[in-house]
């Protein structure tokens, strides 16, 4: 009897997770496993340290999620605050690497831009949920002063990398929000007419005598390899080569796990991490390749059908906001490894190596299932 109380009991701390979301998110994070078990086969302390890490991401995404959206929109300011006040200490005193300074030692070492990506569409959803009577056109200005602090102090690290995921997770917020698109063609038009000037003109703004306003040497060279990575093939241009090299030869069924030429011959760079999809695309190919984005699209989906049933503004923007991003992290991390966009540092969820960037998904993961929580709870 008290075995049978027992199991009841555990079975009820499960009740707060969303099924389809958890289904999603094990099989994501299985394939990331055995992917990163063949990438660090140099490394194999790598594979148990990311057994720990997504064992604290699922209990954050556990914790997150028995959370009312209520609690959770009364930690959006102080969130917001403590990201900002941390990113200004990096700005002053942060540590050093590789000639970026992204990181604080608060007794441990932590990275405050990855807050700022849960940090941000919380903020944002509960601004606009003050708003809710009437979002005005002032309103998407405060918005956007709100979304350009984070923005510039990440990008100022340099990271702009996870500068355009942050920006990003704003944008959808706002324009879940009902920011006009007269607002959004200008900045798409300006976008479009910047890429076509780039490559029209690429042999000679690329040239090294040439500055770029507002980007760095090594954000130009990206660009410029991207356009033409054949230029210097050993160089700047070896990781798109190499990356693409690896899923291409993967096929249609992939050269099989731990087959991964590439991959063990060390041609694929940082491949336990932002190249982590190569490494998968290279060992199961374009099958494996497809049903990836299949759960993928099965975790969008289901993000998108919790949002449009939240129970106020806040719990929609922020849900949808969330979802989309997942959506942002994915397009952005297989362009580069497949070279449609320049190199940044951005990690694939659930598969890349890193216990802060697991743990942040899962947190997103829990904010969205508490937000699908709530509702059921109301209609029930």
């Amino acid at each position: 009897m008290r075995f049978k109380k027992a199991l009841y009991r555990i079975g009820h701390l499960f009740t707060v997770l969303d099924k389809p979301f958890v289904w999603s998110v094990l099989l994501l994070t299985g394939i990331g496993l055995i992917s990163l078990y063949s990438a660090s086969f140099d490394a194999p302390g790598r594979f148990q340290d990311q057994i720990r890490n997504a064992g604290l991401a699922f209990a954050l995404m556990w914790a997150i999620a028995s959370l009312s959206p209520q609690a959770l929109m009364r930690c959006a300011v102080p969130l917001y605050t403590v990201g900002i006040a941390l990113l200004v200490a990096v700005a002053m005193f942060g540590l050093t690497r590789k000639g970026a300074k992204r990181w604080i030692n608060v007794g441990v070492v932590i990275q405050p831009s990855e807050i700022m990506k849960i940090a941000v569409p919380m903020m944002l959803a509960w601004y606009y949920h003050q708003c809710a009577h009437i979002i005005r056109a002032r309103d998407h200005w405060v918005a956007l002063l709100l979304l350009a602090v984070p923005v510039g102090l990440i990008a100022k690290q340099p990271d702009l990398g996870t500068a355009i995921l942050v920006c990003s997770s704003g944008f959808f917020v706002s324009y879940l929000a009902g920011l006009s698109f007269r607002w959004i063609l200008p900045v798409f038009l300006t976008f479009t007419l910047a890429v076509g000037a780039l490559i029209t003109f690429e042999r000679k703004i690329c040239q090294p005598d040439v500055q770029w306003p507002l980007l760095r040497d090594y954000q130009k060279h990206r660009v410029c390899t991207l356009l033409n990575p054949g230029a210097d093939p050993l160089g700047k241009g070896f990781h798109t080569i190499q990356a693409t090299i690896a899923i291409g030869s993967g096929g249609l069924h992939g050269k099989g796990w731990l087959k991964g030429t590439q991959t063990h011959l060390e041609f694929i760079p940082e491949k336990h991490t932002d190249f982590i999809f190569s490494v998968y695309a290279e060992e199961f190919g374009l099958i494996g390749g497809l049903a990836l984005l299949f759960l993928y699209l099965c975790l969008i989906v289901r993000g998108l059908q919790v949002a449009t049933k939240g129970a106020t503004l806040f719990s929609r923007l922020l849900a949808g906001s969330l979802t989309l991003s997942f959506f942002s992290y994915v397009f952005v991390n297989i362009g580069m490894n497949s070279g449609l966009l320049p190199i940044v540092g951005a990690p694939l969820p659930f598969m890349s190596y890193g216990g802060t960037a697991l743990a942040t998904v899962g947190i997103a993961v829990g904010l969205i299932m508490s937000v699908g929580r709530r509702k059921t709870l109301i209609q029930s």
